[in-house]
């Protein structure tokens, strides 16, 4: 009997006798728009899952501890179930930073364990150390906090291994219908391929459309004759919309009847934009036009926001100024003894509505180093001191602008704000290039997150890309996964020149 032949969304699995049936056309992965950014079901599952080992591990680590006495040390509504709470909660934020989850899809099982055991007993004890330092009612002992960590490996990773076994990374691949074979379906099919291993996608086919020059030949078909008996076969749980032309009439033919039969089935029809948005965190400048924009689900201001994102930017920055001061006071030295005068070093950068304010910084490069004109920063370049490396390795030399979060003039988390003398020259070559002005720039950003240090016209092309996705869907929830996720960048020293 062919898929289609079974009722609406459903297909045999398997073949001969064995009975189980599961729908077809509905989507593999589901996203949850939390906020306004797009998290994944399969990992917030199983970061609900980690979360409840990790209580576990703690209760069993007091059970290791004391032993029958447990019931009289280990209080589960009071100070030892809070304790249990604040290391559990540290620890999955501390696989969020080090990108543990996706890194099963992206780089294998040992990659997502040698991460792990990284977030737990390096990056996770640090962090908590620091906490008990500051509070110390949550301290839960050295002795404890070892069994713990070593508890909870030995329950995690187990975990994950009999959930991807359960799951599969097929389930977690989405099998992908472009309708569309000319140049926009070229483009997309290009950026997954440079994004290849970190996106759970796989492109089907390409659906030829009237009007079009054919450029995606590999993967082209033929419009069929029943679409959803075509969907329905391929597995397809979403179709992409990228046609060059749209429009009715000669050339281009837009399947409006056929798509709508595969909606009304239970299939997803999504346009490419939105597509790009939601699968790579940044939106296609050659998909974007003003009506978009216009009337998108985002762009959106609030009041209760804007005070909140400050009330947040005082105290990220007041706490980092107290705990890095030291590290801010050995960096003026190393500064003037290697270099002399001046330690900060002072640039004008374009802020929130286009309005200039001076950025400060510790110096990293020589003096005098743009008697030349201002000009890009470069791979190895040469007007970096040695001890400017330093501070730009660890992003110490960032860490005067705290004093700018804390006047008003950045935001802990926004867009890089760039130089004057740059911006003219990329607001005429990149289309909506100043819509990236219309937040508060930041000390870090979602560009910086996801596109290493840029230095020329096609890089920031390439950052608008994910400062629009910032501008358009910008959270408190968003906010918090770039402080936590910028770890990983730190420690790892992405993007640094």
């Amino acid at each position: 009997m062919p898929p289609w032949g079974l009722p609406a969304g459903w297909r045999k699995i398997g073949r001969g006798p064995r009975i189980g049936f599961r729908l077809a056309t509905g989507p593999p992965v589901a996203h949850i728009r939390l906020f306004n950014h797009y998290l994944q079901t399969p990992y917030l599952l199983l970061g609900f899952l980690e979360l409840i080992l990790l209580l576990a591990a703690v209760h069993l680590a007091y059970v290791l501890r004391f032993g029958p006495e447990v019931t009289v040390h280990f209080d589960w509504w009071g100070t030892s179930m809070l304790r249990a709470v604040v290391y559990a909660v540290v620890m999955v934020a501390c696989n969020v930073a080090m990108d543990v989850y996706p890194a099963r899809l992206r780089e294998g099982f040992a990659s997502m364990v040698v991460r792990t055991v990284v977030s737990y007993c390096l990056l996770g004890v640090a962090a908590l150390t620091l906490l008990y330092y500051l509070v110390p009612q949550w301290y839960l002992g050295r002795g404890m906090l070892l069994a713990a960590v070593l508890v909870s490996l030995l329950l995690v990773l187990p975990m994950r291994y009999l959930f991807f076994a359960a799951v599969g990374v097929e389930p977690l691949r989405r099998r992908v219908l472009l309708i569309g074979a000319g140049e926009r379906a070229q483009q997309l099919l290009d950026s997954l391929q440079r994004e290849r291993g970190q996106l759970g996608v796989e492109v089907v086919a390409c659906i030829e459309a009237g009007g079009e020059s054919v450029v995606a030949p590999a993967l082209r078909r033929q419009p069929p004759k029943n679409w959803l008996a075509l969907v329905r076969h391929e597995r397809i749980s979403e179709i992409v919309v990228v046609m060059d032309e749209r429009r009715r009439g000669r050339g281009a033919l837009f399947p409006l009847e056929e798509l709508l039969d595969c909606k009304l089935s239970g299939v997803r029809v999504i346009e490419a934009i939105n597509f790009y948005e939601r699968e790579t965190g940044r939106i296609e400048l050659d998909l974007l036009n003003p009506g978009w924009m216009l009337f998108s689900d985002g762009f959106r201001y609030s009041q209760w926001r804007d005070l909140a994102k400050r009330a947040f930017d005082l105290v990220i920055s007041l706490v980092l100024l107290l705990l890095t001061w030291p590290l801010m006071l050995l960096a003026m030295v190393g500064i003037l003894l290697e270099s002399g005068r001046p330690v900060i070093y002072r640039q004008t950068r374009v802020g929130l509505n286009g309005q200039p304010f001076e950025l400060l910084k510790f110096r990293s490069m020589v003096r005098n180093a743009e008697q030349h004109g201002a000009q890009w920063a470069a791979q190895n370049d040469h007007r970096i001191t040695r001890f400017g490396h330093f501070l730009r390795n660890t992003r110490i030399d960032e860490l005067p602008q705290l004093y700018n979060v804390l006047r008003g003039q950045m935001s802990f988390i926004g867009p890089r704000p760039e130089r004057p003398e740059f911006v003219c020259d990329l607001a005429r070559e990149i289309p909506y290039y100043e819509s990236r002005h219309r937040v508060k720039p930041g000390l870090m950003g979602w560009a910086q997150l996801k596109y290493p240090y840029g230095a020329s016209m096609e890089d920031a092309a390439e950052k608008l890309r994910y400062d629009l996705y910032y501008t358009k869907n910008h959270s408190l929830l968003l906010d918090l996964l770039i402080v936590v996720q910028t770890v990983e960048v730190i420690l790892l020293g992405k993007g640094v020149r």
